[in-house]
């Protein structure tokens, strides 16, 4: 077969390998974009509730560490710094995309995810992408002597499409979140064969369980929402989040959970205030004073109905009119539900996390280009790469940013 020759191919079309195609072919390479999945970024397709939160207003490109985790989150500065929110939002605007903020930095899209899809595929068309989609890869060589006049150090791809060669080779195949849509640990295969160290990967932004037997009092409340406050760690380890927080019947998810998750270390507990912004304490000793209602009625003014029932129920000394309570009962209802801590058993895993801790080890790679320091003309984008940002679009930003520095790096 004929071996088609190329500037650069890049494996994995989701967000990161998509707008580096259109970045190095609109300066003026010639890309071959794969994928062995039919549809192209169906995780852009599926976030946001289908809208997706594309970016966050709220980064600060100088200091990466307040919203990503990784072993060296100071790694992405460099990227981040030179393709910024305001940089892709441009684009955005540019294709006449509508979007709006929810909350917190936010960027979301008015109608649908598939007007960013549409625009990164109008990117690469105006790069002149060829692309490859459904297409697997069999095998990846590098060539260290001359071949086809392409120079030393060229990477030969087998395809089921037939075999192709090029100078440089781009790996954006994501992680291991979310195997139905076609998740894989290829990426981390191919840094494998190339000796490319790797950290150890575990689900990220995902929910938490518990042991079902301990979970039992707490499952009937599966889809009750409410605003909390979460922390874990200890010390200059202690992360704390502001977030909302939704019961399952298996554990906790909801904003709150998934930001706290990439924090988690298993076998901690969190701790969990369930009225953040009521003092629960003064408010019964005051209910105290002017009600004959039960607890679990003057409970329900400060949190929702469901939630003051099951905590009433828990313990005889709560199941009376507040007037009757001891102040040391109420006092120590107030004080489990403002500093509730539980210890959780597990995630929900990969199949719902929503991306992928550690990956490629950020000390392997150049910070300014993405090319492995040891392997010449091998670069790792987005989410296969060891830095994971907080939920609310500082992931798609460290695709946009890590591709962009990637491009830019191919063309020069």
């Amino acid at each position: 077969m004929r071996t088609s020759l190329f500037d650069v191919v890049i494996i994995g079309a989701g967000a990161a390998g998509l707008f580096c195609a259109g970045q190095a072919g609109q300066r003026g390479l010639k890309v071959l974009l794969i994928d062995h999945a039919e549809a192209v970024a169906e995780k852009i397709r599926i976030s946001g509730g289908g809208r997706c939160n594309f970016t966050n207003r709220d980064l600060d490109p100088a200091a990466p560490h307040k919203h990503f985790v990784g072993q060296n989150p100071q790694f992405c500065r460099s990227a981040l710094s030179r393709y910024t929110p305001a940089d892709f939002i441009a684009l955005v605007q540019k294709h006449a995309i509508p979007f709006h903020e929810k909350h917190k930095g936010q960027l979301f899209c008015d109608r649908s995810a598939e007007d960013l899809i549409a625009m990164l595929l109008a990117e690469c068309e105006a790069g002149g992408v060829e692309r490859w989609q459904p297409c697997s890869v069999k095998k990846v060589a590098f060539l260290a002597s001359e071949a086809d006049g392409m120079g030393a150090g060229s990477y030969q791809i087998d395809t089921d499409r037939g075999p192709v060669r090029a100078r440089s080779l781009v790996v954006a195949t994501g992680g291991l979140s979310i195997p139905k849509i076609g998740a894989t640990d290829f990426g981390y295969r191919v840094a494998q064969q190339f000796g490319v160290p790797l950290v150890e990967r575990r689900p990220g932004l995902v929910p938490l369980t518990f042991d079902g037997e301990a979970w039992a009092p707490w499952a009937q409340l599966a889809g009750l929402a409410l605003p909390v406050q979460i922390s874990t760690g200890s010390k200059k380890a202690r992360m704390a989040f502001d977030e909302d927080l939704l019961f399952t019947h298996r554990g906790l998810s909801g904003p709150a959970v998934l930001q706290i998750s990439s924090y988690w270390q298993e076998g901690s507990p969190l701790d969990i205030n369930l009225a953040p912004t009521v003092n629960l304490q003064e408010a019964l000793a005051q209910a105290k004073a002017r009600s004959r209602k039960r607890i679990a009625n003057e409970l329900a003014q400060l949190v929702p109905s469901r939630l003051a029932d099951a905590w009433s129920g828990r313990d005889a000394d709560w199941q009376r009119p507040i007037n009757e309570a001891s102040d040391k009962a109420l006092a120590r209802l107030a004080e489990q539900m403002a500093r509730w801590e539980l210890t959780p058993t597990g995630t929900e895993g990969y199949k719902k996390a929503e991306v992928t801790l550690g990956g490629i080890d950020t000390r392997a790679l150049s910070q300014q280009t993405m090319e492995c320091k040891a392997q010449p003309g091998l670069y790792f984008i987005g989410e296969v790469v060891d830095v994971t940002g907080w939920l609310g679009g500082y992931n798609f930003q460290w695709a946009w940013a890590s591709a962009f520095a990637c491009a830019q790096a191919l063309a020069a």
